[in-house]
C-alpha cells in the first residue's frame, strides 16, 4: 500500500501529547478572542476555527469599523494577526507555557489597538487552570504541528465534498477548539429533545449527524474519524458501515475509523468519503430523515 506520506503523514498519539496539549490551549485563547467579540450564531458556529493554506484561521472578527483576523500558519510557525486597518503583527511559535503565549498575544493585540477580555478558563477538558496562571512548560514539536496541519487540509478537503451533496441545513467545515476537532454536521430540520448543559444544549438543539477527525485521547488511543447520530436512533451501533475497518465505539457512542487504517488505504479519499457516506446513511434510515428533500439527487 502507498503510503500517502506527503497528504496522509503519521501521526502517533505518544510522539507530540505535550505539543498537542499546548496547542490545543493556545487556539483555545485565540478562539475565545473570536468567540468573544464575534455576533452568536446557532449551535456555537461563531467561536470555530477553519483550516486554509497556512494553518488555521479565526476568518475576520469585526471590531469597531473594520475587522481583523488571526493565523496560525504553520509553514512559517508563527501566529499573524491582519486588520483591515492595515495593522499586522508577527509572534513566533516556540516552546512557552500557554501564560507567555497570552500574555504575548493579548500584548499585540493592544498594540494595534484591540482591547479584548476573554474568560480564561480552559473548555471542554480537564484543565482547572487559567491561561494567564498556566506555566507549566510547554511544547511545541514544529514536525508535529505540521503533520496535524496536512491531516486536517486532507480531511477539510474530503469533508467539503462530503458536504457539497447535501440539501438541508448543514454546518460548515469548522475546527472547534473546546474538542480540538474538525467537524462537519447534517440537520433533519426537526428540533431534538433538549438538553440542559451551556454548551450542549446550543449544540443538539436540533437532530443532527456529525463527522469529523479528532487527534484522540482518552477512550481512543490515537488519531481518528469519527460519526455520531444526535439523538442517537435504536439500532445504530449494529447498522453496518464502511469501510470494514470502521467499528461502533460504545464508550463514545459513536462510529470510530482510526487514521492510519485510512491513511494506508489504497485510497484515502475514497476509504474517508465511504465512512463518511456510510454511517450518515445508516443514522439518517434509523432515524427517519426525509432523505428524498434533504439529498442531492
Amino acid at each position: 500500500m502507498t503510503p500517502h506520506t506527503d497528504s496522509w503523514p503519521a501521526l502517533p498519539l505518544d510522539g507530540w501529547r505535550d505539543t498537542y496539549r499546548t496547542l490545543h490551549m493556545w487556539t483555545q485563547v485565540v478562539g475565545k478572542i473570536r468567540m468573544t467579540l464575534s455576533p452568536e450564531l446557532n449551535h456555537w458556529w461563531h467561536v470555530a476555527l477553519y483550516v486554509n493554506a497556512r494553518g488555521l484561521t479565526t476568518s475576520p472578527i469585526p471590531y469597531g469599523a473594520g475587522v481583523f483576523e488571526i493565523q496560525f500558519d504553520f509553514l512559517e510557525h508563527q501566529i499573524e494577526i491582519l486588520t483591515s486597518e492595515g495593522g499586522r503583527k508577527l509572534l513566533k511559535l516556540a516552546p512557552e507555557p500557554v501564560s507567555a503565549f497570552y500574555s504575548r498575544l493579548m500584548e499585540a493585540l493592544r498594540g494595534l489597538e484591540i482591547a479584548v477580555g476573554i474568560n480564561t478558563m480552559p473548555q471542554e477538558v480537564p484543565e482547572t487552570v487559567p491561561f494567564d496562571q498556566d506555566h507549566r512548560p510547554g511544547a511545541y514539536d514544529r514536525d508535529a504541528v505540521q503533520r496535524f496541519w496536512r491531516i486536517l487540509l486532507s480531511t477539510d478537503i474530503v469533508l467539503q465534498e462530503f458536504r457539497s451533496g447535501f440539501l438541508g441545513k448543514a454546518s460548515p467545515v469548522h475546527f472547534f477548539w473546546g474538542s480540538f476537532d474538525l467537524t462537519h454536521t447534517r440537520f433533519s430540520g426537526r428540533t431534538a429533545p433538549p438538553r440542559k448543559g451551556v454548551i450542549t444544549g446550543p449544540a443538539y438543539s436540533h437532530e443532527e449527524i456529525s463527522v469529523g477527525f479528532w487527534p484522540g485521547g482518552g477512550a481512543v488511543d490515537g488519531p481518528a474519524f469519527y460519526s455520531y447520530t444526535a439523538p442517537k436512533p435504536a439500532g445504530l451501533e449494529s447498522a453496518p458501515v464502511r469501510p470494514a475497518a470502521a467499528a461502533w465505539n460504545s464508550t463514545l457512542g459513536e462510529f470510530i475509523l482510526m487514521y492510519d487504517d485510512v491513511r494506508q488505504a489504497a485510497s484515502p479519499r475514497h476509504a474517508l468519503l465511504e465512512f463518511f457516506e456510510s454511517t450518515y446513511a445508516a443514522g439518517a434510515r434509523l432515524a427517519n430523515w426525509d432523505r428524498a428533500a434533504l439529498e442531492r439527487p
